[in-house]
């Protein structure tokens, strides 16, 4: 299975992953979680809560998919390795496609906006393409990088309650309005890192360019992308007013390039 095979047939998965997620194809299914007394417990809109317990939810989905088209998945051997799921190719275990999941919410001011995720490292393992370094197989073993993601809105939730399994349908779900999305790394890259001190790389913002892969790498090429990212605080430059900085742009980048 080549790249763009693995890419249409995960989109077409992703209308059968909604369903199973989501009641109405909107709202999420999960209300809570259970204990040995059949006690339901509301959840908090916590988005650190609600990344985790939907990465559970969906795991078994994915399963389904991976086994449908004869892939392995390899979960990474240590907490915050790269990537979430490596997808290997039962028959040609040199076919390995990297898949990360990333949830986020939509901007509650401007709804065409979301707050936005991390897309990995520039650091050892990007830089030195065979590296082992917080990564389940070196990059370049992979042929495609990929995100899965889940964009949503928060429910604003008043009191956490204790229910029963006859209250279900009154248990609100804290997030709904989810919208799926299958897109290659370097599409939906910005040029700005993704968190504080680490060395991450961020996305774009605007939902309809990550749906559609229109970030500011996708016209320029994987290959831009890789070299900027690589490059990224480690090129010193003088500026207009003769101090010397380190780019952290793009349009920089592209100057010193000598590229438009």
């Amino acid at each position: 299975m080549d790249k763009q095979n693995f890419i249409e047939n995960f989109r077409a998965f992703l209308g059968i992953l909604q369903g199973n997620i989501c009641q109405n194809n909107t709202e999420w299914k999960v209300k809570g979680f259970i204990d040995s007394e059949k006690n339901i417990f509301s959840l908090s809109n916590d988005t650190k809560v609600i990344s985790k317990i939907l990465e559970i939810h969906i795991f078994p989905y994915i399963l389904e998919f991976a086994n449908a088209n004869a892939f392995d998945i390899v979960l990474p051997n240590h907490q915050n390795y790269y990537p979430d799921l490596s997808f290997v190719l039962k028959q040609d275990s040199k076919i390995k496609f990297a898949v990360d999941l990333k949830t986020t919410y939509r901007n509650e001011n401007n709804p065409t906006l979301c707050n936005g995720f991390t897309l990995g490292s520039h650091g050892e393992y990007f830089r030195n393409r065979e590296s082992n370094k917080n990564i389940q197989f070196p990059y370049k073993d992979y042929l495609g990088h990929f995100c899965l993601g889940i964009i949503y809105d928060r429910v604003l939730v008043n009191e956490l309650r204790q229910y029963t399994l006859n209250d279900l349908d009154k248990i609100q779900s804290v997030i709904t309005n989810l919208t799926l999305f299958f897109a290659e790394k370097y599409k939906i890259a910005s040029d700005v890192s993704g968190s504080g001190n680490t060395a991450n790389i961020g996305s774009i913002k605007n939902i309809d360019a990550i749906i559609n892969e229109k970030g500011i790498f996708a016209e320029l090429g994987e290959e831009i992308f890789n070299d900027y990212w690589i490059n990224y605080g480690q090129i010193n430059i003088t500026d207009s007013h003769g101090n010397i900085k380190k780019i952290t742009k793009l349009e920089e980048y592209l100057k010193y390039r000598g590229k438009k």
